[in-house]
């Protein structure tokens, strides 16, 4: 019975953990990836605005990574391209920031 019990635990932890943040690669251990998500035709400029959100454990998850949040923080109103940064440690704690490139 408490090996059943060890194993649902165990179970339950890496089923809902912070290791998955929405990337296009995702290590287990350690991730720190930077990628693109969009651009558009308009010309790069020296505004740039970042928002994010942070879960521990999978269990509380919190912040506003949208990028209508991180060009409000910069004054954007006319976009150049958008990238985000994902990290996760262990499945313990995990950062998804978006950075909002503009004028």
């Amino acid at each position: 019975m408490k090996n059943l019990l060890i194993l649902t635990v165990v179970a339950f932890m890496f089923s809902s953990c912070a290791a998955f943040v929405a990337t296009p690669l995702t290590g287990f251990i350690y991730t720190d990836l930077k990628a693109p998500i969009t651009a558009t035709s308009n010309p790069v400029a020296s505004k740039v605005g970042t928002a994010e959100a942070t879960s521990i454990l999978g269990i509380v998850a919190t912040g506003d990574a949208s990028i209508e949040a991180a060009a409000k923080k910069a004054g954007i109103t006319r976009i150049s391209h958008i990238d985000y940064e994902a990290n996760s440690v262990l499945g313990v704690f995990a950062k998804f920031t978006v950075y909002v490139y503009g004028e």
